[in-house]
């Protein structure tokens, strides 16, 4: 519990300072982060049923999992944003809207590209890349590569990954391949140096406050 209450204080304390001002905001990752992108898939992976969203200010299933406000929605708060990034296959995300950024993430997907398979139709980490360097080229028509640039270079990016690598891929599965290919002692290695490889991509897109 006195871990949770200083990681929360020292999160709550590096938000602050950039509160002020509303940044763009992207998002990566699984299921924790996740606010309707599989709702456009077609995957048994999807929150578009009571009761998620049982607490939010629609009183309805949204895509996001939870049964009200997500990380996400809290953090474009503190960031000062009028409202959360859109999930990026929405077809609402176009014009202005592309200046608030968005979001890529996708329920069930892990670190490693076979995570998540049983989930069959899901946008892998790497396909959430692809689309975040297609999003650039999306708001360098809307306002410029020079400005799109800035705008990435200077927006917030929250990733969330990793616990379905073990949850799902790991352990869920009696004697999965992963279990079988690798001790725990040496898959943990293996996928932290896998989630690096994903980092050095972020950044060769532009990803700089990570």
């Amino acid at each position: 519990m006195a871990c949770c209450i200083l990681f929360l204080s020292v999160f709550l304390g590096i938000l602050a300072p950039i509160s002020s001002a509303a940044r763009a905001f992207f998002v990566f990752g699984d299921s924790l982060v996740d606010s309707g992108n599989n709702n456009y898939l077609a995957t048994t992976a999807r929150a578009d049923a009571p009761p998620y969203g049982l607490d939010s200010a629609e009183h309805r299933a949204s895509g996001c999992f939870s049964n009200g406000k997500n990380t996400p929605d809290i953090l474009s708060e503190q960031l000062g944003a009028a409202e959360p990034p859109l999930p990026y296959l929405s077809p609402h995300l176009d014009g202005q809207k592309l200046l608030i950024g968005a979001n890529f993430s996708s329920a069930g997907i892990g670190i490693l590209n076979d995570t998540g398979i049983q989930f069959a139709n899901i946008i892998r980490i790497e396909k959430q890349l692809y689309y975040f360097e297609q999003y650039q080229q999306r708001l360098s028509k809307l306002i410029g590569a020079q400005e799109a640039k800035r705008l990435v270079n200077n927006g917030i990016v929250l990733i969330t990954l990793g616990g379905n690598d073990f949850v799902n891929n790991y352990y869920l599965i009696p004697y999965s391949a992963r279990s079988r290919e690798f001790p725990l002692p040496d898959y943990i290695p293996f996928v932290i140096s896998e989630y690096k490889k994903v980092l050095s991509k972020l950044y060769a897109l532009g990803a700089r406050r990570v």
